[in-house]
């Protein structure tokens, strides 16, 4: 497991395999695709905005830190 979740990377990850758009998100996000493309750069965001993503990908991204506090207190 990695020492740090790259959350942005896990959203776009998302998309890929639901064969969403940069374009629909940003839409739904009320935004320029440019920021969506910098979100998937990021390696945190804000809970906000990631409750959003959440919402609109159907998909728990909370759940990765949940694992992965989970996994960190079996070291």
């Amino acid at each position: 497991m990695n020492d740090k979740i790259h959350i942005g990377k896990s959203i776009k990850n998302k998309m890929v395999e639901d064969g969403r758009k940069v374009s629909w998100l940003a839409e739904k996000l009320h935004c320029d695709p440019s920021n969506i493309h910098k979100i998937f750069k990021k390696t945190d965001i804000n809970t906000t905005q990631l409750l959003k993503i959440s919402l609109i990908l159907d998909f728990d991204f909370f759940n990765e830190y949940s694992e992965f506090i989970g996994n960190s207190k079996k070291i």
